[in-house]
């Protein structure tokens, strides 16, 4: 069971701490493999104790702190200090988070604390270059569904974290009518219908590739489009046509290097699904001193 204390904090974030612990346990786990640490068992005494210094050894954007924090727990590591926490940019060297406690138990939580804090940490970090390529502009951006299967809410988490903004958590949240959903319905109009017969109050997207479909998405009301593989002229045009009765969002063919050419025609969202699916790991390594 976590402590009180970290199950208010990862409630307040929007964690169900339950569904954490279960994670993390599964987590260690894999790593155990039905076995024992090996390694530790036989090189360490059984009541050594020790302090562990959570380190950056590059710059970013810190998150997966309250994650690594219950790994610790997890593991009967209670006596820790958070020094960086969730959306805090650091520069190598940074102190994130302290911890002591029986050495054997903070080696077992080593690896499976860094997995977590250095995967949400680089999400994060990359979000924040995005952000801060079209800073000055009304665009945000945004992340897709291209999550890690079971670990969509933490790094949708660690977007936020950045500076970005999410999309959908969920095909349940919100309805998004695709190429083939307009195949599969006949067209566009008959999608966005059918969906609002069903469920009248969704929020409904629309992709569009062309122009045409942009002024049907705009006539039956959809409250979002997505352009689809759109140059920045044409996203400007659609900008244009849509005057403002419809929030745009660009998709596709959006790099870094033409981010703020996309941001600067007044598109609502650069929808980014790099974020989640190429993050590279923040490098955050963990430091160990025996102190008995």
């Amino acid at each position: 069971m976590l402590s009180p204390v970290l199950q208010k904090k990862l409630a307040q974030v929007g964690f169900d701490s339950v569904a954490i612990e279960d994670l993390v346990r599964a987590a260690i786990a894999e790593d155990l493999d039905g076995g024992i640490d090996t390694t530790s068992t036989a090189t360490i005494p059984r009541d050594q104790n020790s302090f562990a210094e959570f380190r950056a050894r590059k710059a970013g954007v810190v998150s997966g702190v309250l994650i690594a924090a219950a790994v610790l727990e997890s593991q009967g590591i209670e006596n820790y200090e958070i020094y960086c926490g969730d959306g805090t940019s650091v520069v190598a060297g940074d102190l994130i988070i302290e911890a002591r406690g029986n050495t054997r138990a903070l080696l077992l939580a080593e690896r499976t604390a860094l997995n977590f804090l250095g995967h949400l940490s680089g999400i994060s970090t990359l979000t924040k270059v995005w952000v801060d390529a079209i800073a000055g502009t009304t665009t945000k951006i945004r992340d897709t569904r291209k999550t890690t299967p079971l670990y969509r809410k933490l790094e949708k988490f660690a977007v936020r974290m950045g500076g970005g903004v999410n999309h959908r958590m969920s095909l349940s949240d919100a309805a998004l009518i695709k190429d083939n959903h307009i195949v599969a319905a006949g067209s566009l109009t008959s999608a966005y219908r059918a969906i609002k017969t069903l469920n009248p109050n969704i929020s409904i997207e629309v992709e569009v590739d062309t122009f045409e479909q942009l002024i049907e998405a705009i006539a039956v009301g959809a409250d979002l489009v997505l352009l689809d593989n759109m140059s920045p002229a044409q996203c400007s045009e659609a900008v244009a046509l849509s005057a403002g009765r419809t929030r745009l969002e660009a998709s596709g063919g959006i790099e870094l290097a033409n981010a703020r050419a996309y941001a600067e025609t007044g598109v609502d969202y650069l929808a980014i699904g790099a974020l989640t699916h190429s993050a590279p790991v923040l490098d955050i390594g963990l430091d160990l001193k025996v102190s008995e």
